[in-house]
């Protein structure tokens, strides 16, 4: 992707993220309901988060995370990319106790760069490791996955879990000085068998997308040899084999840099608005249920009440909007085109079935409840019968915006960031917009449609 594309999907992910912020931090998005102050007190660190992703986007600070198992030479990967031993390294486990951040200091306007070291992932207890690597893996827009020899089980299932991040990932051999009958294409296989026994499927990686590395390559040996005839044995440590890895991070950055960042962006903001939309359906959970009765029970007063058939179907279905009107004004919540087809197809549903209920009074009472109306009006003897589907095509309304109150909830819920320049729309706009060499357009198959 060129620059200019770059940048207008920053825009875009700036714009998208600013739009939520100012939704979602207005109180009157309730309209006349009253501010719920325990609802503003949930929602508020979502809202912090999300100005916090404005932020990140306004420094142009994009974050690269290390992961592996413990003693694969993460620190030292950072190390050797920055060119000066910021982090320390050594022969004992466990060095690195708590994810440390330090700045690389590339010469690039365009982008600043912080490289994130974290602990192994073998060494922290289960719960907690799950945890922190979740943590950095969601404010982080681009993995680098060490490992060294042959990718173990536990290895495996780190990455796995990392994967279901849907981030940008790249496999980072490191110490090829000690594994020099290693390639990518045999780790690519390992991880191709790997997955095949543990899901059946072919894990979403690529041989391009591995890298091979010697970030603190063990001393050798040197005979030296002295004019005057003495021979001496001396340690030399080579130079780091890095070269490929900063390269290729180059080029990702360069190809797909600003673009990572905007979709790394919309993913947090779109996994604030669904919990927003979660605690605020919680907190309105009563109001709600009081406003789906009142207006199902008036529904079905007024079918049971209605002679015409035809005003049965017209009116539920005002009536239906009206209630899904009231809920999105309720919670606050925006009412995108996503939920609005879903909806118009379950009022299409409750109409059909009024009007199936009218033909069926027709054939069990002998006349539908309209002509059972006017029937009345001469022979009093039809009264019974028309009262009785009256009230079984009242309770049936009834019961069909019951059911539309509660599927609106639903979809209020996963459709609100499906609107113009709602985080999941940006996003699907982005993602289609990528080139089939850049990372992220693996993840048009990868990233799950949320809604």
């Amino acid at each position: 992707m060129d620059s200019q594309q770059q940048e207008r999907h920053f825009t875009l992910a700036r714009a998208s993220l600013q739009q939520a912020l100012a939704w979602y931090g207005n109180t009157r998005r309730h309209w006349h309901y009253p501010p719920d102050p325990a609802l503003k007190a949930a929602v508020r660190p979502e809202l912090q988060q999300l100005q916090t992703a404005i932020a990140k986007l306004d420094q142009n600070l994009l974050r690269i995370a290390t992961f592996g198992l413990v003693s694969r030479g993460k620190s030292a990967v950072i190390n050797a990319l920055i060119g000066e031993k910021m982090l320390e390294t050594g022969p004992l486990h466990g060095v690195t106790q708590y994810p440390r951040a330090v700045r690389w200091p590339l010469t690039t306007e365009k982008l600043k760069i912080e490289l994130v070291d974290t602990p192994g992932l073998d060494e922290i207890a289960g719960e907690a490791r799950t945890k922190m690597a979740a943590e950095v893996a969601a404010n982080s827009d681009l993995i680098l996955f060490i490992i060294a020899g042959d990718i173990t089980r536990t290895e495996y299932e780190s990455l796995y879990e990392l994967r279901q991040q849907h981030k940008p990932l790249l496999v980072v051999f490191n110490k090829i000085d000690l594994y020099p009958d290693c390639d990518r294409q045999s780790i690519f296989q390992q991880l191709q068998q790997l997955s095949q026994e543990s899901t059946g499927t072919q894990f979403p990686l690529s041989p391009e997308e591995i890298v091979m590395v010697a970030a603190e390559p063990q001393p050798l040996a040197v005979r030296i040899e002295h004019p005057d005839g003495r021979i001496e044995e001396a340690w030399e440590t080579p130079d780091a084999q890095i070269d490929p890895l900063r390269e290729t991070i180059f080029t990702i950055l360069s190809r797909e840099g600003k673009s990572l960042m905007a979709v790394h962006a919309l993913v947090q903001a779109r996994q604030l608005q669904t919990a927003i939309a979660q605690k605020t359906l919680s907190h309105r959970q009563a109001e709600a249920e009081e406003l789906i009765w009142n207006y199902a029970k008036s529904k079905g007063a007024a079918i049971a009440l209605n002679p015409i058939g035809f005003l049965d179907i017209l009116g539920g279905t005002f009536a239906d909007l009206a209630l899904i009107r009231a809920l999105a004004r309720l919670y606050g919540l925006p009412m995108t085109s996503y939920e609005a087809a879903k909806l118009w197809r379950n009022i299409l549903i409750s109409a059909g079935i009024l009007f199936v209920a009218e033909l069926g009074s027709g054939v069990f009472l002998g006349l539908g409840k309209t002509a059972l109306s006017f029937e009345s009006l001469t022979n009093p003897s039809t009264l019974g019968l028309y009262g009785t589907a009256a009230l079984a095509q009242g309770g049936i309304a009834a019961y069909g915006s019951y059911v539309i109150g509660k599927v609106t909830q639903t979809y209020l819920q996963n459709g609100c960031s499906w609107g113009n320049l709602g985080a999941s729309t940006t996003i699907k706009e982005i993602l289609a917009q990528c080139d089939r060499q850049t990372l992220l357009y693996r993840l048009q198959t990868e990233m799950p449609r949320v809604a």
